[in-house]
């Protein structure tokens, strides 16, 4: 096997960074990382429960697909995912935020 391939070309050229600028980009990304939720099918009261729908907010909006990746949706905000799920008798959807503590 070579060293010769693109990644270890690229990783010869790059020049080390300092931990200070390490530091730096993690807060960056840690500060405008996406709050992830789920929407939850409660079914019964408390019977059984289904994921269908993964999304991600962000200070623009909120993004959504469903767990087979068949729909997506662009939504204002994240509570707006709920509109999208259809109605039925006994069954109660809801958001649950990834992150604990994540209020939206």
């Amino acid at each position: 096997m070579s060293g010769n391939d693109a990644q270890s070309s690229v990783d010869r050229r790059t020049k080390p960074r300092s931990p200070a600028f390490d530091k730096l980009m993690a807060e960056m990304v840690a500060d405008q990382a996406p709050r992830v939720f789920a929407v939850v099918l409660e079914f019964g009261e408390q019977t059984d429960a289904q994921i269908v729908a993964w999304g991600m907010t962000l200070d623009g909006g909120a993004y959504m697909t469903t767990v087979d990746g068949r729909n997506q949706f662009v939504l204002a905000e994240a509570e707006n995912a709920l509109r999208y799920v259809p109605s039925r008798s006994n069954i109660t959807p809801h958001i649950v935020w990834a992150t604990p503590g994540a209020d939206g």
